[in-house]
């Protein structure tokens, strides 16, 4: 075997310190981009979303790595990433303070049945993408919803409208009269085969 092989793969082509660093700082780069940007790009809702988050991973992959690709400093990589991470939702799980800093805070995007098209515009969440999200969980359009909020992880929580107790008393009474018209047709028909015999 090739000692060359074993010194490319295990050997540091830059400094420990270095490669935690690197990877500090871009996670800390992207924790603030992704803040920037907004919720919307957590909650992938268009193809277009995703494609940047793909690439964002792409793109940073050189800022952490450098012109090290040994097996070393990738553990060191992935040691330094889980570690930050571990950190930050530490820090932020005992602070509800740093919590809203980091993670943001939820934003209401349907109140009382109604568009709330200043933060659907500030959110970049055109009313056809918060259509799409509501399909998904269940409502076939957005007149049976109550209440839409955009949760800081970029998740849409939807609470459906509950019917106002006219609707729900004139639906009652529409099913009452279609069970005894039921009731009626039957008995239409013994009475019919009585008057038969």
């Amino acid at each position: 075997m090739d000692p060359t092989i074993l010194n490319d793969m295990f050997v540091l082509g830059i400094p420990v310190l270095e490669k935690i660093l690197r990877t500090v700082i871009v996670y800390i780069a992207l924790l603030i981009g992704l803040r920037i940007a907004g919720k919307r790009e957590m909650a992938q809702l268009n193809p277009f979303d995703l494609v940047v988050l793909l690439t964002i991973s792409n793109t940073v992959q050189n800022a952490i790595i450098g012109n090290d690709t040994s097996v070393t400093g990738g553990i060191i990589g992935v040691a330094a990433l889980l570690s930050i991470n571990y950190l930050f939702v530490r820090l932020t799980y005992s602070n509800q303070k740093i919590e809203a800093i980091v993670e943001g805070t939820e934003d209401v995007l349907i109140d009382h049945g109604q568009l709330m098209n200043s933060v659907l515009e500030r959110e970049a969440i055109t009313p056809t993408e918060l259509e799409i999200a509501a399909h998904k969980q269940g409502f076939s359009s957005l007149a049976e919803v109550e209440r839409a909020v955009l949760e800081p992880e970029g998740g849409v929580s939807f609470i459906a409208r509950k019917p106002e107790p006219e609707e729900t008393r004139h639906q009652e009474l529409i099913t009452r009269l279609d069970q005894m018209s039921a009731e009626i047709s039957v008995l239409r028909g013994e009475l019919e085969d009585l008057k038969a015999k």
